[in-house]
């Protein structure tokens, strides 16, 4: 079974946000990891135009992935427009193909928008589809059988989109990476001015470790933490699959 872990987000700078710390510690014990972005980012800009602002995202989110040793895959929509749709999925299902991952990483199925909840439905059916010979992907690729286990990411805030709490299930002890994670945030150097303006936060990388240390906070153990749950194994593995705690040995997670 390979040692490959996909992360699969909605924008540049949500693997960094809340993945990220997981990714470096399945690296530091000798996992590949990938990197992929479903939207190029296009929105993300005050001043630039669509087709320059993705350029630059693009590149922020390249040099983003190489800080974390991760392979980068490219965005094939656009911000506003990741829909669940045959066409996204048949696109995401080759990349799953590809990349035959034991894990892959992606957002919870509810959250505050729906860039992101459309991302997490599209990574649980391409990778339920993976070996499915008669499904279609673009461009075509092999199926394959072996399997591959699921993680959902924590919610903007621990909370659903009424504000109710969502606590993760398990939590990845980020402390001694956390500073090459923000390392990673900070290659997407241009989203400091959108957020800012957009969503009121006043320090994208203060943003991104009041997080990690709130998810500690909750895991009530660690001082900077990612926080996860495991979807469900019907389709996917075996029932007592747990192939995220079991490559960190339990030393890092709970």
């Amino acid at each position: 079974m390979g040692k490959r872990v996909l992360a699969i987000a909605a924008h540049p700078d949500d693997i960094e946000f809340r993945m990220a710390g997981t990714l470096l510690r399945l690296r530091n014990v000798g996992w590949e990891l990938h990197y992929l972005n479903l939207s190029s980012g296009n929105c993300g800009s005050t001043t630039d135009n669509s087709a320059d602002t993705a350029r630059r995202r693009r590149s922020e989110a390249q040099a983003a992935a190489t800080i974390l040793g991760a392979t980068w895959h490219p965005s094939f929509c656009r911000d506003l427009e990741i829909t669940y749709s045959i066409a996204r999925l048949r696109r995401l299902t080759a990349i799953i193909r590809s990349v035959k991952p034991t894990i892959v990483l992606t957002h919870p199925p509810v959250d505050y928008m729906e860039d992101h909840t459309a991302t997490c439905r599209l990574a649980v059916t391409a990778a339920f589809s993976r070996g499915m010979r008669n499904f279609r992907t673009e461009p075509p690729t092999e199926p394959y059988s072996e399997p591959v286990t699921l993680y959902h990411c924590t919610a903007h805030g621990l909370v659903d989109p009424l504000g109710r709490p969502m606590f993760p299930d398990h939590y990845v002890d980020t402390t001694g990476v956390h500073d090459l994670k923000l390392q990673a945030l900070a290659a997407h150097a241009s989203q400091q001015e959108w957020l800012d303006v957009s969503q009121g936060m006043n320090s994208y990388l203060q943003a991104a470790d009041d997080e990690s240390r709130a998810v500690g906070l909750a895991s009530k153990r660690f001082l900077h933490a990612e926080g996860w749950w495991r979807h469900t194994h019907t389709g996917f593995c075996s029932r007592e699959a747990d192939p995220l705690f079991e490559a960190l040995h339990g030393k890092h997670s709970e």
